[in-house]
Parts: C-alpha cells; sequence; structure tokens
C-alpha cells in the first residue's frame, strides 16, 4: 500500500506555517497544475487532487489540529469523536510516525485553531493575552429622547449623560418617526414625540382645524393656517365648504428622513356660526325650512 504523503511537504510549508502561508502555497500550486490549464496531463491532474487535499485539511483549524496528533489516521480519529488536545503541551506528527512533544506559544495556537473552539478565551485567561474573548462586550444604555413636532419639523439634538458621568450628543434627524432608535457609540437612544395642541401627525403628513367664518364658507373667500415653519400661510375655501371639509396645502407638511419629498398640510373646515347673531342673521334663520 503506497505511503500517503505529508500534507505540508505537499504544499511546500513548514509546519510552523501559518493560515496565511497555507493558502498562499495553495494558490500557488493550484494555478500551476489546475487541470484546465494542464489538458490531458493526468500527472498535473493528480498533482491537484493531491494539492487539494492537503489544503482542505491544513485550512481547517480543526482537521489540522487533528492530522497534526495523528497524522494520516486523523479522519479515523475525528470519526471516533476524538477531540484535538488542548493547553500548552502541544505535539505533532513527525513524517516517519513518531511524535515529538515541545511547548508552543498562545500566538501558534490561535494560528492553528483560529476561531474555533474559543482558545482565545483559555488563552486570555491563562496568558493575559488582550486578543481573548472572555471579557464581556460593552452594552449600550437605552434611554429615551422627548422630542417636539416643531423640533421633529426642523431637526435637532439632544444630550444625554450616561452612568460614570460621560455626556454623548444624540443628532435628531428631521421627520424622524415615533420609537426610531438613534445610536451613538454607548447609547440607544428612543425618540418619543411630544402630543403637539396644534397639529396632528399622519406619518410626513399633518393636520390642523381652522375656524371659518360662515360668510366665507358660503360665499368662498380667504383665511390663513398655521404652519409649522413659523407664521400662517393664506389659502382659498370655495364657495359652499361644507363644514368638517379638508383643504390639501402641498409641501408644508413634514420633512422625509430619507430625503423624499415633504408631506402635506391638510386643513380641516370649522364653520363658525355668527354668534351673537345680529338681526338680520336672525330673520333669515327664521324663514329657512326647518
Amino acid at each position: 500500500m503506497p505511503k500517503t504523503k505529508d500534507h505540508y511537504e505537499v504544499l511546500g510549508v513548514p509546519r510552523t506555517a501559518s493560515q496565511k502561508e497555507i493558502t498562499a502555497a495553495f494558490r500557488k500550486l493550484a494555478r500551476k497544475h489546475h487541470p484546465d490549464l494542464n489538458s490531458g496531463d493526468k500527472q498535473a491532474e493528480a498533482r491537484f487532487k493531491e494539492i487539494s487535499q492537503a489544503h482542505d485539511v491544513l485550512s481547517d483549524a480543526k482537521k489540522r489540529s487533528l492530522y497534526d496528533e495523528f497524522g494520516a489516521d486523523w479522519a479515523a480519529a475525528q470519526a471516533g469523536g476524538v477531540q484535538p488536545g488542548a493547553g500548552r503541551g502541544g505535539f505533532r506528527q513527525q513524517p516517519g510516525g513518531g511524535v515529538q512533544y515541545r511547548t508552543v506559544t498562545p500566538e501558534e495556537m490561535e494560528d492553528l485553531f483560529g476561531d474555533a473552539g474559543g482558545f482565545g478565551d483559555i488563552f486570555g485567561s491563562m496568558f493575559g493575552n488582550s486578543r481573548g474573548r472572555s471579557r464581556p462586550e460593552p452594552v449600550d444604555v437605552e434611554a429615551p429622547i422627548t422630542v417636539s413636532l416643531a423640533e421633529v419639523f426642523r431637526g435637532t439634538s439632544r444630550t444625554v449623560e450616561l452612568p460614570g458621568g460621560k455626556r454623548v450628543e444624540v443628532k435628531v434627524p428631521a421627520g424622524v418617526k415615533e420609537g426610531t432608535v438613534l445610536r451613538v457609540p454607548g447609547l440607544r437612544a428612543r425618540v418619543q414625540i411630544a402630543p403637539d395642541p396644534v397639529f396632528t401627525r399622519e406619518g410626513k403628513d399633518l393636520r390642523v382645524i381652522v375656524p371659518v367664518p360662515l360668510h366665507v364658507a358660503l360665499r368662498g373667500g380667504e383665511v390663513a393656517a398655521p404652519t409649522l415653519k413659523g407664521g400662517q400661510v393664506q389659502f382659498k375655501v370655495a364657495p359652499e365648504t361644507q363644514n368638517g371639509a379638508k383643504i390639501r396645502l402641498r409641501g408644508l407638511g413634514l420633512p422625509d428622513p430619507k430625503g423624499g419629498a415633504p408631506g402635506d398640510l391638510y386643513v380641516e373646515v370649522k364653520v363658525q356660526l355668527p354668534v351673537p347673531m345680529d338681526e338680520r342673521t336672525r330673520k333669515w334663520a327664521a324663514e329657512q325650512p326647518t
């Protein structure tokens, strides 16, 4: 039975080679012996298969560690549920079949095992390795921030004090939605929007109730509505406008936080009766059928 070639010899790398060195050696040899570049060359095809098998074992952290311990019998060890040895005392299979013991460094073990098996945690606790993952990741503080609808319209910021005294600034973009989580280092700030006494929000749109005198609702005319920009905007009321009618004023709603078109302002008409009524209006009301 032909002797299986040592995987390290196949790739031409030392047994202490890093993963980067193994990958680089494989790529170089694979380009040279790839069957597509050596059509009909059975020797190149066999060599490429040999190279691929060696890389398959040595590029996998667990397979490589078993191979280092058991040599050509690594697959049988894996099938039997054998786990790679751990600790400071390491051992490698020699080409002749004997076992050579030596002490390996945490860095060499991390090269061997990568992120599989949690060896970063072991060596972090044993050797004080800063690359160890034993220390828990910092958890962000969660805190609500409340803004007014006017601040939502123009955008604003809030300063939040974290536990321990650190202060961080949270920028609140214009048009932000209720419940949006804004993230800054150490903080997850959830946006709350205070109720507005004048405007009601509906997505990007705003709704406002505007009183309209009865004679304007009947004959038509101009009235004014407040805006979040500040000041008022004039708009026309058509003749015979009913109470509760909605008039759309384009582009006067909230900005789009994603940069799209702004929302609209919907004015709801609230017809005002002339109270107290003058004699003329009282006479006209009395003549109307009930």
